[in-house]
């Protein structure tokens, strides 16, 4: 893809940059480091650690599969079954996503990342013993939610100064209707409005310490009330 370009991140883990946003898909300061803190350590740990699965992720934007791959391998360590629904309306070529070093940084779950991104769009596949994935290739304007389907939702789309319409109030209650009463929204974003229109959706919203190079990041608790229209 002429739009993409392959970098390699602060903690040596690679990521890509969207030539035509100039934006990155990761922090440079390091793609799994950003991940790993975002949306397993403080989503997807923090909810099992308080709740019996099956999980049921939400992820907007697939992108390189990164998030995937560490959710999937959370559910084999924690033999955790996560069903992992995710959106990415610009799927990024595998003849791409195989120059990412991510199966060569440790893990014992990496055999799984080209079954990942070699799925089949729009159906469930079991991945692994305790992960399945569906993809769809839409925007997330276009996806039609079921209300209080998702336990987790990773809100992983460009950075609102690249993306502003992925981050406006419509988009969050979607969003917000989705979850189940108890449900966890994380991004790496601690932008003031993003935070002020999840509190009026009857989100619980927490500024956390964020990942390498980010000050702060948002986790959103939903505590009840909100529904899709």
């Amino acid at each position: 893809m002429e739009n993409i370009q392959l970098i390699q991140t602060d903690d040596g883990s690679s990521s890509l940059l969207n030539l035509v946003l100039n934006e990155t898909y990761h922090s440079t300061h390091g793609a799994i480091q950003e991940s790993t803190h975002v949306f397993i350590q403080n989503g997807l740990q923090f909810f099992s650690e308080k709740n019996r699965s099956p999980v049921s992720v939400f992820e907007v934007g697939f992108g390189t599969g990164l998030n995937a791959l560490l959710s999937l391998t959370f559910s084999e360590q924690n033999k955790i079954n996560i069903d992992y629904t995710s959106l990415e309306p610009f799927p990024i070529a595998w003849e791409i996503a195989r120059l990412l070093n991510y199966s060569q940084l440790g893990g014992n779950n990496h055999h799984y990342f080209a079954s990942l991104h070699q799925s089949p769009w729009s159906e469930s596949v079991k991945i692994s013993e305790y992960f399945s994935l569906h993809k769809e290739k839409t925007a997330l304007q276009d996806f039609n939610f079921r209300p209080d389907q998702f336990d987790v939702v990773f809100f992983d789309a460009f950075a609102p100064s690249k993306q502003p319409e992925m981050w406006v109030l419509p988009i969050m209650q979607k969003i917000v209707g989705a979850l189940k009463t108890g449900g966890l929204l994380v991004t790496y974003c601690a932008k003031g409005q993003v935070k002020r229109d999840l509190k009026s959706l009857c989100m619980t919203v927490e500024s956390l310490p964020g990942p390498p190079g980010k000050r702060e990041m948002i986790r959103a608790m939903k505590l009840s009330g909100w529904k899709l229209k």
